[in-house]
């Protein structure tokens, strides 16, 4: 699936107050050492979009042993202008534009699912990290039913046919990213679950981004109807709690050391 034309603030509306919290957890649960990287000095942050997990990255590490690839022109202009230190390039997953062994790590948070080829690209993941470092992944509970959209996903469903809600994809399913990552070779490969709770100051607050065109959710959203998409939001609204609420997402992330045979 194509950002290319997507805005990194409509990006930031829509995902962004889930995946700047998501980016914390995700870097811990990679084992990622506090101190300095222990081998090239750099990591690298894949299908980077506007740069969340970048950020926590380059809070780590510094800017410069941070570098961001990602296929949408807009989100790499973004990411130079909010982390101008950052090596940030326009590139594909399955392609990445660095030699073998460049990186102590390589992530990539909410990206695989979005991936033309999701083993070639974890593949990628693994060749551009060195012998013993961490190649690590994470993808929303898609399949369960606990992604951020999955109320939204569940109104589609109840008014058109033929939703895509994310779940066929892989990745959104756990056991995907564990298996991924061993098929590219890594060991020590441990899948976990990451859990952030957003709150929202009411319906208004929760539906708006959906408006925005951002992602399979929001583009077939805006390819409805007025009426159909009037009947989303009325089931939305009926699903969700008058006032102030809170909302609760869950992610699969799976880590891996990349062999050193």
């Amino acid at each position: 699936m194509s950002f290319d034309d997507v805005a990194a603030a409509s990006y930031d509306s829509f995902m962004g107050r889930y995946s700047t919290p998501l980016a914390a957890l995700f870097a811990d649960s990679a084992g990622l050492p506090d101190g300095g990287l222990p081998y090239a000095g750099r990591v690298l942050d894949v299908g980077s979009g506007p740069g969340a997990l970048t950020a926590v990255l380059a809070a780590r590490y510094g800017a410069s042993a941070v570098a961001a690839v990602d296929p949408a022109e807009a989100f790499v202009a973004a990411l130079h202008a909010r982390l101008p230190g950052v090596d940030a390039r326009v590139g594909a997953a399955e392609a990445l534009p660095f030699p073998d062994g460049t990186f102590d790590a390589a992530l990539a948070a909410l990206v695989v699912h979005f991936m033309a080829d999701p083993r070639q690209g974890v593949r990628e993941l693994a060749r551009v990290a060195v012998p013993g470092g961490t190649v690590a992944a994470c993808v929303w509970d898609f399949a369960g039913g606990r992604a951020p959209q999955s109320l939204f996903f569940g109104a589609l469903a109840d008014v058109v046919e033929g939703v895509d809600d994310e779940t066929d994809r892989v990745g959104a399913r756990g056991g995907d990213l564990a298996a991924l990552l061993e098929e590219a070779g890594c060991a020590d490969v441990r899948e976990t679950e990451l859990t952030v709770r957003i709150r929202y100051a009411g319906f208004d607050d929760w539906w708006e981004p959906y408006t925005l065109g951002v992602s399979p959710a929001g583009r077939q959203l805006a390819a409805l109807s007025g009426d159909d998409r009037e009947r989303v939001r009325a089931l939305c609204r009926e699903r969700l709690p008058a006032g102030p609420f809170e909302v609760s997402a869950t992610a699969w992330s799976a880590s891996g050391l990349v062999s050193r045979s």
